[in-house]
């Protein structure tokens, strides 16, 4: 499931629980022209991927419906993964279009990597008992 959304995507209520709630009901990835700094960063630490539409771009410009299944041509070795990368993302429909990945900092990436700042932990503390 991927959220398609306008500017300043998480304003309001910097709460984890903004970014839990969309990791629980499966979201993997949301589409913004922008986000809100603090929401942004929480996303990531759910796991859930930010990606930003090219400046003048939006879901109604590229036609997009929001009923489309998508594919995010992401690198498949996680480790190529850049901040600030433009990435093609794909629709079931045929339609295409660029969108540019919000992992703002190495540790973003490194959360990503791990599917989110839990799994990141969790998996120092195990690696540091060993």
């Amino acid at each position: 499931m991927i959220i398609m959304a306008g500017a300043e995507y998480g304003s309001g209520s910097s709460r984890d629980w903004a970014a839990k709630g969309p990791m629980l009901l499966g979201v993997k990835a949301v589409i913004a022209k922008s986000f809100e700094r603090i929401h942004r960063s929480n996303l990531v630490g759910m796991g859930i991927i930010p990606l930003c539409f090219k400046p003048g771009e939006d879901a109604d410009s590229l036609g997009l419906t929001g009923q489309e299944r998508y594919t995010i041509d992401l690198p498949s070795n996680v480790n190529e993964i850049r901040s600030g990368q433009d990435v093609t993302v794909v629709t079931d429909t045929g339609k295409s279009f660029v969108s540019t990945l919000r992992f703002d900092t190495e540790v973003e990436l490194a959360y990503f990597n791990h599917g989110g700042i839990l799994q990141y932990v969790i998996r120092n503390l195990i690696n540091a008992k060993h």
